[in-house]
């Protein structure tokens, strides 16, 4: 599957973080929260207004802008039942 966009990912899907579209000072900060290349998430839930978004990253819950979240490209994980 190509990468796209954590932002797009739907609600309840895991992906992989792939690279970061980012200002230098933004990535930086994400990745200080541990959002670092390789890292596994799953959106948890959107906003009423969709923004921001909630993920799940290394056992925590992060809020995130839906702007940042569209330069963090993932990889989808296939989910097995």
């Amino acid at each position: 599957m190509s990468a796209f966009s954590l932002a797009d990912l739907p609600v309840g899907g895991r992906a992989k973080i792939a690279s970061f579209n980012l200002p230098e000072e933004i990535r930086q900060r994400l990745m200080e929260m541990g959002l670092t290349k390789g890292a596994t998430c799953t959106l948890v839930r959107f906003a009423p207004m969709g923004d921001p978004i909630e993920i799940e990253v290394r056992g925590f819950h992060l809020s995130l802008r839906k702007a940042e979240a569209q330069g963090i490209e993932v990889t989808p994980l296939v989910q097995t039942p």
